[in-house]
């Protein structure tokens, strides 16, 4: 008797370790599938356009959303649209103020699929060192560095002071270049928690080929209705 309620103990224990066993399995399988979900439908969908004020990104944005020209302004907060083209994304259009400029890019850039830098054809040279400054933060950033593809669009080539896209490229390396000796040298003076990152191969002049993956330069006019072919282009390319 005592045999037969020992061997009924131990299978119904044996049952209930099972039964515990599947229920953590079930558990751990939901868990791993609804975080695959979330990271499916909430990363890598927008298009984050940056740039400096006035470089023309609202009026970019108003081109591709509604297809005509509206009159824009300096943008206090984010414009945000959905787009079809051979696949869904959201373009998000951030405020290009020194002051508004990182917290809404820190917002957004865990969504990331692509990221777009506007560039004033025209002014250029003058705001060169600006343009600059941003474009390294964004370069250096941990998430858009690793495999978001880059790029940067050359804008109101309509304008008759514009420099193309390959003189914009020379201007920005050589800048890029020297921004890193500052940036690498505030790196040296600063413990190893800094967000600074050193762009590039040491020990050669700074160039965008030789980072870890390829930025494109395009040009375009948003004043122009038909000239946005080559960030289009770009847009439907993508991954």
């Amino acid at each position: 008797m005592e045999k037969h309620v020992e061997r009924f103990i131990s299978k119904n224990s044996e049952s209930q370790l099972i039964g515990i066993i599947i229920a953590i399995f079930t558990v751990t399988i939901t868990l791993v599938l609804y975080v695959l979900w979330r990271r499916r439908t909430s990363i890598g969908h927008c298009i984050l356009l940056t740039g400096l004020c006035n470089a023309g990104k609202t009026l970019i944005y108003a081109r591709l959303i509604h297809t005509k020209y509206v009159q824009t302004h300096t943008s206090v907060k984010e414009n945000i649209s959905d787009l079809e083209y051979n696949h869904s994304i959201k373009i998000v259009d951030i405020p290009g103020h020194e002051r508004l400029r990182y917290k809404f890019f820190d917002k957004y850039k865990k969504f990331a699929k692509g990221l777009v830098f506007v560039i004033d054809s025209v002014t250029i040279q003058k705001d060169v060192r600006d343009t600059a400054e941003f474009l390294y933060t964004l370069l250096s950033d941990l998430m858009i560095r690793k495999s978001v593809p880059i790029l940067i669009l050359c804008n109101k080539q309509d304008h008759t002071l514009a420099k193309n896209s390959t003189v914009i490229k020379a201007v920005l390396e050589k800048e890029m270049n020297l921004l890193r000796v500052t940036k690498t040298n505030q790196l040296d003076n600063t413990d190893a928690s800094s967000s600074n990152v050193y762009l590039g191969i040491t020990g050669k002049d700074f160039s965008f080929s030789h980072l870890d993956r390829k930025i494109k330069f395009a040009e375009c006019s948003a004043g122009t209705p038909t000239d946005l072919e080559q960030f289009k282009s770009w847009l439907i390319n993508l991954d």
